[in-house]
């Protein structure tokens, strides 16, 4: 819309660059297979219709933990290209009208950064202070107690000093230190040089867990199954210097014209991901929001989420909602469902694209990919081998990209990193792209209706009250236009009192366009027109 960010109307499409399509065989994906496939997302015929992808992080690195343990952050890592297939991508993506936009992983590096290797060999080395080093409280104890997220002590002992540093995830990522300014001019000159390269912005990961407490307090203990989650995480993330490493970032991309900055706020606070978005204009433009990710298959449960977010969110703050990424179970299989998972994945698609916010999509999402089941001996993820069988890792929502049925699922000529899914044989990109009862279609359709309607782009929401317990229903506003979102999450037949918008007809149903005035079937979808005009008025 015109004077409207384009990162306000654009639908995000994440990809994860190891799994969505190998051009050279070498079993992992890579820069050019995603150039080979631009025209699936956007400028062909029948494409998908995203205005933006997301792409995992491309520099150099061991790729220990799916590429977020970086060792260089000015390069690319040789697997996946060199710079000038990156050129190449960014370019391709501009010609078709997609915008780029790359992870940023500010928080830590892998410990085979040349920075790490310095920082360790003495106490005395000028890279010393670049890292979280600490004596411990005693042999054999670390600085505190806090835990990493992936379990076990955030302290990691350094036989050939005799010290401790700090990595609030796993071992081999160790934590920068931001309290040192020369760190902070670095990462920001990092990310001022991928700007100047042309990516249109960034996906922070953990932005909120650049500073730690400087008097590294414990935190206090209470109830949890698990150690980590048995602490109150008041000192190891979600300071307030954080805040200002966002405000910093938002000037550096605002000097860059219309760029976007995605927040990754990893916290049980909810408020944690408003703070990073300030009044809206002066910090990140988008954070994600974990509790609408974390809910169950419940209409009440997501429509309790949503109105949470609209009411407490500044008035000049934008929302963001997703249901898949690359460290979360597929939704598919998340939210249940059996027989009738493929129906509510069509609910859950009309939700994610018509509510006021920016969708992100996650590769195969579209094509309702389940969370696949990895065998111990092709497990990659760390956490997943260390806490087999006991806890799932991550393995299972990275697995290839199911473009077609047979070998390799047309992913790669080679062997694939990670096992292709048994459901590639019938749910695939090929199949699916000539069904119009697919999922593929039913997304294709929605964003192509939420591109052509203002409401849905950029329309104020309200929920309508009245409804039955398992509907979520709202309307999308903007001027004269109405549209009226209906979703039935029941397996049973619902109706709806819409008589107070008078007239409407339907522009969008998992059901047929010519579901005018019978209640909702079960698990349907159906997007309205309430303006006023002849026609029916109740459902």
């Amino acid at each position: 819309m015109p004077g409207t960010p384009w990162w306000k109307t654009a639908v995000i499409y994440q990809i994860a660059v190891s799994s969505f399509a190998d051009s050279d065989g070498d079993g992992r994906g890579d820069i050019r297979g995603v150039i080979e496939h631009l025209d699936y997302l956007r400028g062909a015929p029948g494409s998908l219709g995203v205005d933006a992808i997301w792409l995992t992080p491309v520099n150099r690195s061991p790729l220990r933990d799916f590429g977020y343990d970086v060792s260089d952050y000015r390069s690319i890592e040789p697997r996946f290209g060199t710079m000038n297939d990156f050129r190449e991508l960014v370019d391709a993506c501009h010609e078709r009208g997609l915008r780029v936009i790359t992870d940023l992983v500010l928080n830590h590096t892998s410990d085979e950064h040349p920075w790490f290797t310095a920082s360790r060999s003495s106490r005395e080395d000028p890279r010393r202070d670049w890292y979280v080093w600490r004596d411990g409280r005693g042999p054999g104890r670390p600085p505190n107690r806090w835990r990493a997220v992936a379990e076990g002590s955030a302290w990691a002992r350094d036989p050939r000093t005799g010290q401790y540093y700090y990595h609030a995830f796993l071992p081999f990522q160790p934590d920068l230190n931001w309290r040192n300014p020369a760190v902070q001019d670095e990462m920001l000159d990092v990310a001022r040089s991928w700007l100047e390269f042309g990516v249109d912005g960034f996906r922070l990961d953990l932005i909120n867990h650049l500073y730690e407490d400087e008097r590294l307090r414990d935190n206090p203990l209470k109830p949890g199954v698990r150690p980590y989650l048995a602490q109150r995480h008041l000192y190891d993330h979600s300071q307030p210097e954080s805040l200002e490493v966002a405000a910093r970032l938002r000037a550096i991309a605002d000097a860059h014209g219309e760029r976007v900055l995605l927040g990754e706020v990893f916290s049980d606070d909810w408020q944690d991901c408003l703070d990073y978005l300030g009044d809206g204009t002066d910090r990140l433009h988008l954070s994600f929001y974990l509790d609408f990710v974390r809910q169950r298959w419940s209409a009440r449960g997501f429509h309790d989420s949503v109105d949470w977010l609209e009411e407490q969110l500044p008035r000049a703050a934008w929302p963001c909602y997703y249901l898949d990424n690359h460290d979360l179970p597929r939704s598919l299989s998340r939210l249940g469902g059996g027989r009738h998972a493929l129906a509510r994945a069509k609910v859950a698609a009309a939700m994610l694209l018509t509510l006021r916010g920016t969708p992100i999509l996650y590769y195969g999402q579209e094509l309702g990919m389940p969370e696949s089941r990895v065998p111990h001996a092709a497990l990659d993820d760390p956490i997943g081998r260390k806490f087999w069988p006991l806890r799932v890792g991550r393995d299972g929502c990275r697995t290839p990209m199911q473009w077609r049925s047979g070998p390799g699922a047309g992913f790669t000529t080679g062997v694939p990193w990670l096992p292709v899914d048994p459901s590639a044989s019938t749910r695939n990109a090929a199949a699916e792209t000539g069904d119009p009862a697919s999922l593929l279609s039913w997304y294709r359709d929605l964003i192509a209706l939420r591109s052509a309607t203002p409401a849905l782009r950029i329309g104020e929401y309200r929920a309508l009250p009245g409804m039955p317990r398992d509907v979520f229903a709202f309307e999308r506003t903007d001027g004269d236009e109405r549209v009226v979102v209906l979703l039935n999450f029941s397996g049973s037949r619902r109706r709806c009192d819409l008589r107070l918008h008078r007239s409407w007809r339907t522009l969008l149903s998992t059901h047929g366009c010519d579901a005018e005035s019978a209640a909702l079937a079960p698990y349907e979808a159906r997007v309205l027109d309430a303006r006023l005009h002849e026609g029916p008025g109740t459902a």
